[in-house]
């Protein structure tokens, strides 16, 4: 839950770190509210799960971020 935590910063950095167009900031939002519904049910069932769940996340939006970097040039 606490890799759940990080990611949201990640996620709510984002217009910080790069000139994103604000309806990017809200996907990524609800896709972390998804996810962390889905940890929340799985926090006790499937610990392990979670933590793939949260290094997913980032590396979810490290894709994001450096596709938009890249090709919508978001600097």
């Amino acid at each position: 839950m606490i890799g759940l935590a990080a990611a949201f910063f990640l996620f709510a950095a984002t217009p910080t770190v790069v000139d994103c167009p604000w309806w990017v900031v809200v996907l990524l939002i609800l896709f972390w509210l998804v996810a962390l519904v889905q940890g929340c049910r799985w926090f006790t069932r499937r610990p392990v799960a979670v933590l793939v769940l949260a290094v997913s996340l980032a590396l979810g939006w490290f894709a994001v971020v450096m596709a938009g970097a890249r090709w919508l040039d978001w600097v």
